[in-house]
């Protein structure tokens, strides 16, 4: 009766532990939140107050004035037709980037003959800055989206063949052995100790890829286009109009966390169906 009545008491505390955890995380969340609106509210009314006396209007505009401008942008069918364009640009270059980097990574991870006589030539590439790839493929692609799709490929591959060529190779030696001394072949190899063990690099390069494949189109764009974000950014900073010019980072910026955001749910679904997600809690929260 004792034993029992001590179980009790002690599930009792866990459960109040935990929901005092959970309402002290969500204190923290909202206070972090706070603090974060409080600090671009007060960057907006400086930007405001400075616009002209201190910083000159031309060149920066006011918030006022930049959301008239985005209204007008998303108000408008020629906005979305930019914001379309590039969207597709970024998604099309961000996912062939992605299945071309993993699967040179696997390949070349695989055969050590052919990592060491293609990995040297692949970093000699890379080095190339991609922007100034991109009067290259305008020759070969036109001045259409390809052109704009090829700068994305080339950012994005890169970083991801390199998360999962090293994550391949890093991988514990014991466990392949124990995996293969138990009778397991090449696919058990991969199911078993390659993809748990290339989840988190893997994910780290594609969420590195994202913002790379934005800015190669978006330079791209300035390059050569006659639509898209980068085309409008273009025009605007040729004309200097201020407002339209932030109106359209704005957008960019909100493509940007969209995509990140996206990744990040991504990552954590792949991690807890992989039993993976434990690893990731910080050191404060697993003690």
């Amino acid at each position: 009766m004792v034993t029992r009545t001590a179980a009790k008491a002690g599930q009792e505390n866990d459960q109040t532990v935990a929901a005092e955890g959970g309402a002290g995380r969500w204190r923290d969340a909202i206070l972090v939140t706070g603090l974060r609106v409080g600090v671009i509210l007060l960057a907006l009314v400086l930007w405001q107050v400075m616009s002209g006396p201190v910083l000159p209007e031309y060149a920066v505009g006011k918030p006022t004035e930049v959301f008239d401008a985005l209204v007008t942008m998303l108000g408008s069918s020629a906005g979305w037709t930019d914001i379309k364009v590039t969207a597709i640009e970024v998604a099309a270059g961000f996912g062939i980037g992605v299945v071309l980097g993993t699967v040179l990574g696997l390949l070349l991870a695989s055969f050590p003959l052919a990592g060491r006589v293609f990995e040297p030539l692949i970093a000699a590439v890379n080095g190339i800055p991609k922007i100034a790839l991109a009067p290259l493929f305008l020759l070969f692609f036109g001045i259409g989206a390809w052109s704009k799709i090829a700068i994305a490929v080339m950012g994005v591959a890169f970083v991801v063949f390199y998360n999962v060529y090293l994550g391949v190779r890093l991988r514990e030696r014991e466990l392949v052995e124990i995996v293969q001394v138990m009778g397991g072949r090449r696919h058990h190899v991969l199911s078993y100790v390659t993809i748990p063990t290339l989840a988190a690099p893997f994910f780290a390069g594609v969420k590195t890829g994202g913002p790379l494949a934005i800015l190669g189109v978006i330079g791209a764009e300035f390059i050569a286009s006659t639509n898209g974000i980068g085309h409008q950014l273009f025009t605007a900073a040729t004309n200097l109009n201020a407002p339209d010019e932030f109106a359209g980072l704005i957008v960019l910026i909100t493509m940007t966390l969209a995509l990140n955001g996206l990744l990040g749910w991504l990552d954590e679904l792949a991690l807890r169906r992989l039993g993976l997600s434990t690893r990731r809690r910080p050191a404060a929260e697993t003690a």
